[in-house]
């Protein structure tokens, strides 16, 4: 039998939309995000003025992943990160955090923020392995489930970038 093949990832577009809101809803049934955010989110994805990164991850012609990232300033932001689940637990989630920390190098950012469920605890480990350290809680941040979020930052030393010395690690999903 033959392994399928690994995920291809690519930039964000509008007909991604649906598909990847499929995934939302099954991913985060309480907390998310609607048509109307996505859109506003890739129309500042593109041209010379973009702050945002937004890709997806396709396998065999379905939208298995997708992930997002908005740059102010010298602050990036990890907006979302998704896997389906028939795709977890195969290093996707990894792949699409690096696309994103290569993404805050690029808009020149020395330091990446994150909020991760307190109850995602691979998630957590995750970003860890990539180097984030838990700052803060925002309490009762996703809603309406009132579940708190843990804040994670990420920093490097200018020139460096994000991404340096962050490599792809197998075998962990993130659903945040």
């Amino acid at each position: 039998m033959t392994q399928p093949a690994a995920p291809v990832l690519r930039e964000m577009r509008w007909w991604d939309i649906d598909p990847v809101l499929v995934l939302e809803k099954d991913l985060f049934p309480e907390d998310a995000w609607s048509r109307g955010m996505f859109w506003s989110e890739l129309a500042h994805s593109r041209g010379p003025d973009a702050t945002r990164r937004y890709l997806v991850a396709e396998s065999d012609g379905r939208v298995v992943g997708y992930a997002g990232l908005v740059a102010a300033g010298e602050q990036a932001d990890v907006q979302t990160i998704a896997v389906a689940r028939d795709h977890q637990r195969t290093g996707l989630g990894a792949r699409l955090l690096t696309e994103l920390l290569r993404a805050a190098t690029a808009f020149e950012c020395h330091e990446v923020m994150l909020e991760c469920r307190v109850d995602n605890i691979r998630a957590q480990q995750l970003y860890e392995r990539f180097g984030f350290a838990p700052i803060g809680f925002r309490r009762g941040y996703y809603q309406p489930g009132n579940v708190d979020a843990l804040v994670m930052r990420l920093t490097t030393e200018p020139g460096s970038g994000p991404a340096a010395g962050s490599a792809p690690v197998q075998g962990t999903d993130i659903n945040d």
